[in-house]
């Protein structure tokens, strides 16, 4: 089973300084049907304002994953971390057992885009950590999370990965899918298809009950694959 998540479908919140899409339910969105995925529970697709941002908040029990697409976040949290995320970084934290943080657009002039991704960890009450790393400059497949950290990717609490693809224009590939697990494709950019289904730039899928995935590249794209355990 494939199913195409538009873009233009998911929910969607500006609060000026803010312009956020929400693929799951958050905050004021409340859609009963996209709750998560698996362990995913929330990917937000947000612009920032020059010199805005969020506030110290508090998390807890929770992966955060943050991924730069253009601009610079400042970061600062109780862990005694003050860093910025450039541009094609990923950022990773557990909140465990409770962190607070603040993330800004380091730029007076420019405005920040990026996604960040709720996972839920497979244990609570961990102990808070902090990772970012700018991986080298993708050729295919790239690995970015995982449980055991292996290939020089972070690591995440959850027995799942998620791989970086960039894909030339007309390029072909496959996906191999284990039985029972799930797959979400998020399309950075560019336009890919997926055993035939059609998705653009902003635009996702939801694959389970499949065996092997065709993906096959209209344009250069990027896109993340998050390969997730049974639901």
């Amino acid at each position: 089973m494939i199913y195409l998540r538009k873009a233009a479908d998911r929910g969607h919140a500006n609060h000026g300084w803010l312009d956020s899409w929400h693929t799951f339910s958050f905050a004021d969105y409340y859609d009963p049907n996209f709750m998560g995925f698996s362990a995913l529970r929330v990917i937000n697709e947000d612009v920032i304002d020059a010199g805005q941002g969020f506030g110290t908040h508090p998390h807890n029990d929770m992966e955060i994953l943050t991924y730069v697409l253009s601009g610079t976040i400042e970061h600062q949290d109780s862990m005694g971390n003050k860093e910025q995320i450039h541009a094609g970084e990923f950022q990773v934290m557990s909140a465990g057992t409770g962190i607070r943080h603040s993330e800004y657009n380091a730029s007076s002039e420019n405005p920040l885009h990026l996604y960040q991704v709720w996972i839920i960890p497979d244990q609570t009450g961990l102990q808070p950590r902090y990772e970012q790393r700018l991986f080298d400059e993708p050729q295919g497949r790239q690995l970015i999370l995982s449980p055991d950290a292996r290939e020089g990717s972070l690591k995440v609490f959850q027995d799942m990965t998620l791989s970086r693809w960039r894909l030339k224009k007309d390029q072909q590939s496959a996906y191999s899918m284990p039985a029972e697990r799930r797959v979400w494709v998020q399309v950075v950019y560019g336009n890919v298809s997926i055993n035939g289904q059609q998705a653009a730039t902003s635009d996702a899928f939801a694959i389970w009950d499949e065996t092997t995935l065709s993906i096959d590249a209209a344009e250069d794209s990027e896109i993340l694959l998050f390969d997730l355990p049974p639901v």
